[in-house]
């Protein structure tokens, strides 16, 4: 289940329940322990539910309209690209970018999170999730 809250000021407001994966959550398929498909998979069948900390932490964009140039985002360094097969138009999710966070610097981590969002023609970190 997920339930996705978004902070406005100082309140926590919850936007959606759903008993199922959520694109809120697709993070996790780099960047947690357990991602969210495999606890899904791990409920359904009676297996025991993995840990869902964090392992690093990772940024996910979002992909909405249209899809950005594919090599220029694999050229990110701890980039991960999915795109969902959808027809774009305008204000739909197409697929996202998360982005992680191993093997560099923070200052180095910026700049890649600056490059991605450049890619994808966000100016700013509105539509963004920090894990």
């Amino acid at each position: 289940m997920a339930l996705e809250l978004f902070q406005v000021g100082d309140q926590l407001l919850a936007n959606e329940i759903a008993p199922r994966v959520h694109n809120s959550g697709h993070w996790t398929i780099e960047a947690a322990e357990t991602s969210q498909f495999e606890n899904h998979l791990r409920a359904i069948c009676g297996l025991p539910l993995g840990k869902t900390s964090s392992a690093q932490t990772a940024v996910m964009v979002n992909l909405i309209g249209r899809l950005p140039a594919e090599a220029e985002i694999r050229g990110i360094p701890g980039a991960s690209l999915h795109f969902y097969g959808k027809i774009q138009r305008s204000g739909r999710k197409v697929g996202h970018v998360t982005l992680t966070h191993s093997d560099c610097s923070p200052e180095e981590f910026d700049l890649r999170l600056a490059t991605l969002l450049q890619l994808v023609g966000e100016a700013e970190l509105s539509s963004q999730k920090f894990f």
